[in-house]
């Protein structure tokens, strides 16, 4: 039975794109983009029914209601004690004044009295409340120094001056916020500073509507730069994703272009490199025949051919004589050990007999001398 209704209301919000912006726009909070409310039809119903029954902060109507109430409640309290707060702080503040004032000029006594009667009478008010905390809380507590309320209203000043105070507290305090709020009119607005009396005295009262119309453009400014933010980051998003996609579709373009035109490039490149080394030889070569051109020349070439062949009879004559010492130790192997050893004995005598030939031609160079 329920079905008809909630098929209604979320009919009624909208089909298509439409129902997609009214859901994002009804749960600002919330990560979503439209591709996931297109993705996912029944929970793109489910909160177009949901929205019904609930604000864009996720509170319940009925929630709402209660805490709207409990905010009123509070703002009304709030208020009062704001007064209170307002009137205690201006009292002490007249005080204050007054003792900065009696210090740099002298002051009539019975303006005097006046003050001195009100700080008495704010000191002990302090400490009765201090004593005696029943208004603010429902437990009992302990005295300080066994004092008691009693105790402390023994110390107010007779009724006469507190009579004589209490007439004169209004003027003197309606004076003191007067000048006041003249300070703020002249800090929000410097250029009306030096107008008159009676000018400032009429914009100050429109005062408080100046400055609760600035209050609530200021909260409209916030609130249009928060949902400029929640929509910003969703573009952000959609931008992301959208460049994601365009990342993987080039990087697929990239890589199927590279496979086809590889074969190609590579056979291109070796063609390349293969045209560059010839060209590396025959540079090489010709550097090679630049050097020999410019180290053999024509004189050199014949000395160097007189040498070549000078070298090749001397080798031609070291061959021959290799061959024929080679016959002559193929004719002593065949004698055996027994001429070994007289070779041996024939060397070591050979070796002496040089070795007295150097002494004995030492010895004649040292007698001549």
């Amino acid at each position: 039975m329920s079905a008809g209704p909630e098929t209604t209301n979320v009919s009624s919000l909208g089909k298509g794109d439409g129902l997609h912006q009214q859901v994002l726009a009804s749960f600002p909070l919330c990560d979503m983009t439209e591709e996931d409310l297109t993705q996912n039809p029944q929970f793109c119903k489910l909160l177009a029914t949901l929205a019904q029954h609930v604000d864009k902060t996720g509170l319940t109507v009925q929630l709402k209601t209660e805490l709207d109430k409990a905010e009123q409640k509070l703002q009304s309290q709030r208020s009062h004690w704001l007064r209170s707060e307002i009137l205690h702080r201006g009292l002490q503040e007249m005080i204050q004044d007054h003792c900065v004032k009696k210090r740099h000029a002298i002051v009539p006594p019975d303006q005097s009295m006046f003050y001195e009667t009100m700080q008495k009478c704010l000191l002990v008010a302090q400490c009765v409340r201090q004593l005696d905390p029943s208004d603010t809380t429902n437990q009992d507590q302990p005295s300080v120094l066994g004092l008691t309320p009693q105790h402390l209203t023994e110390l107010i000043p007779s009724e006469k001056n507190v009579q004589r105070m209490r007439r004169s507290l209004p003027q003197q305090l309606e004076k003191h916020l007067k000048e006041k709020c003249l300070s703020l009119l002249s800090y929000y607005q410097p250029e009306w500073e030096n107008e008159s009396e009676g000018l400032k005295t009429i914009k100050l009262s429109h005062l408080s509507a100046l400055l609760d119309k600035e209050k609530k453009r200021a909260e409209s400014l916030k609130e249009t730069c928060r949902e400029n933010t929640v929509l910003l980051q969703r573009q952000t998003q959609l931008y992301l994703s959208e460049l994601t996609k365009c990342i993987q579709l080039l990087q697929s373009l990239i890589l199927d272009h590279r496979l086809k035109i590889q074969t190609d490039l590579d056979g291109k490149k070796l063609d390349y490199f293969e045209g560059k080394c010839e060209l590396v030889l025959q540079k090489i070569k010709t550097e090679m025949v630049e050097i020999q051109l410019d180290t053999y020349t024509v004189d050199s070439i014949s000395a160097h051919r007189k040498i070549r062949e000078k070298l090749e009879w001397e080798l031609k004559a070291c061959k021959a004589e290799k061959q024929s010492v080679e016959l002559k130790l193929s004719s002593f192997e065949i004698l055996g050990k027994e001429f070994e050893s007289l070779a041996e004995e024939y060397c070591r005598l050979r070796q002496e007999i040089e070795m007295k030939n150097w002494a004995l031609k030492e010895f004649t160079k040292y007698n001549e001398k």
